[in-house]
């Protein structure tokens, strides 16, 4: 008698199925996966390695904004933090001049509202040459 003889198959392990689960299982997680913000963390503002440059204090508009949201326009203070009151001052500084440097210095515990407040005055009355003012990091070079 003579017996067929049987092919032997490779042997070998189908990656695909496995392939699908793990495109699956990371889509799956993708999707479930909440980012939260962490309004937790403590940010140090501001400070900045770079070196501003030096300009004429007699011919800028320097606006000083303490901690409160009190401002200052070039040394003389603003008898309330109104966007209204800060644009005629800015107005009457300027004198229609816009290419002065405009010059802002605000406490690093100052309420972002009022740091943008003036920014948006600056823009507003067509102020292109806008500066912040900052400290240097500890360690940079000092």
């Amino acid at each position: 008698m003579k017996f067929k003889r049987q092919r032997s198959q490779e042997v070998g392990v189908d990656l695909t199925p496995l392939i699908d689960v793990v495109f699956l299982l990371l889509i799956f997680f993708m999707v479930s996966t909440t980012f939260t913000r962490e309004s937790h963390l403590e940010v140090q503002l501001p400070e900045a390695s770079a070196d501003a440059p030096v300009t004429e204090k007699a011919r800028q508009i320097d606006v000083v904004i303490n901690a409160e949201g009190q401002y200052r326009l070039n040394d003389k203070e603003l008898v309330n933090n109104r966007r209204e009151t800060l644009e005629r001052g800015v107005r009457e500084l300027a004198n229609g001049n816009q290419s002065l440097p405009f010059v802002i210095t605000a406490d690093a515990r100052t309420p972002h509202e009022y740091v943008v407040r003036a920014m948006d005055v600056a823009g507003r009355l067509g102020f292109t040459k806008l500066s912040i003012t900052t400290q240097r990091e500890a360690g940079d070079g000092e």
